[in-house]
């Protein structure tokens, strides 16, 4: 974000751009069957990506442009309308509800989930907060107002409910202090209590508990809460080295549920193998590597954690969505 004395990453807008145009390619594969039976047109997916990639370069090049200094005046704002956001899911009329969970929401025309935005807004918060006073955030109590705001995020999301988001949200903030400066021994305070909250909310709801449950073996219930894990890894088994060609798969036809979104990374391993998908993979941490060098090589604390949070969460979920896809666990 702006070109600063280093110059402009042009490694990192290639590889980002290639990646969302490899992305659209994808999106169509794995969607246009059930496009075309769900909605009569076969590229209504792509469509709609389509309009995200131009609306996320387009912001590429405007906040490349800009001395992203000028953010700062921004954060507490737009901290806010991350929460009114999180709050609209709850509001009739609004809200899309989806399978129980209310994530989304309706907004001039265009349907929207504000616990990605969420993430956004919460990076810059923490890195204007913590760069106002360089050092605060090495005490528990200069901490304190970023885990506040990062709470208030959480339990939001939480009750939407969205537990793998809350967790990826908690990794962040952890990661964020972490590597912003804080102190072990404070993190140390807050990560017990955490990691007796994750068994405690998976308990607290009946569906997380056979979630994870199918998860550790998908087996045990092939026809029920197993049944995605189980198409998944039919899917990837079937790739192989080289995978079955581009527009090829045959999971995506009704088998795989929600092909062209949360498990598109099993249609790509099922089209392209093994090696296609290690392709990928190379990219996203190229992405990541880049992302890491630019907060290595930021001029200010500000510039460091901002490119940090970016960087991190782009890593966060792309390890966690593969994670999830394939049926690794650590048991």
């Amino acid at each position: 974000m702006g070109q600063g004395k280093c110059g402009p990453d042009y490694f990192l807008a290639v590889a980002v751009i290639a990646l969302a145009l490899f992305g659209i390619v994808m999106i169509y594969s794995a969607s246009h069957y059930t496009a075309k039976e769900t909605y009569g047109d076969a590229f209504f997916f792509v469509k709609k990506q389509c309009v995200g990639v131009a609306g996320g370069i387009a912001l590429f090049v405007i906040f490349s442009l800009c001395d992203y200094h000028h953010l700062k005046k921004f954060a507490l704002p737009l901290y806010l309308v991350g929460v009114v956001l999180l709050v609209m899911v709850f509001v009739p009329g609004i809200s899309k509800e989806s399978y129980g969970a209310k994530r989304w929401i309706r907004l001039f025309g265009f349907t929207v989930q504000p616990s990605e935005i969420a993430k956004f807004t919460y990076i810059l918060f923490f890195a204007t907060h913590a760069s106002k006073k360089p050092g605060r955030i090495y005490t528990f109590r200069g901490m304190l107002l970023p885990l506040f705001a990062g709470a208030v995020y959480l339990i939001l999301i939480l009750l939407e409910p969205n537990l793998s988001i809350t967790v990826c949200f908690a990794l962040l903030i952890f990661a964020l202090l972490f590597l912003g400066g804080t102190k072990f021994r404070n993190l140390a305070y807050l990560m017990v209590p955490a990691l007796l909250a994750v068994p405690l909310l998976i308990i607290a709801e009946p569906y997380r508990l056979k979630r994870l449950s199918a998860f550790l073996d998908p087996w045990a219930a092939p026809k029920g809460e197993g049944y995605q894990l189980l198409q998944s890894l039919y899917a990837i088994g079937s790739g192989g080295w080289f995978g079955v060609g581009l527009f090829r798969s045959r999971q995506k036809f009704r088998f795989l549920p929600f092909a062209e979104s949360d498990f598109i990374l099993s249609v790509i391993a099922e089209e392209l193998g093994f090696v296609g998908t290690a392709m990928v993979f190379i990219l996203i941490g190229f992405i990541i590597y880049r992302g890491f060098l630019i907060a290595k090589r930021s001029k200010d604390y500000f510039g460091f954690l901002l490119s940090l949070g970016i960087t991190i969460i782009f890593a966060v979920q792309s390890i966690v969505n593969a994670l999830v896809v394939t049926g690794v666990n650590i048991s």
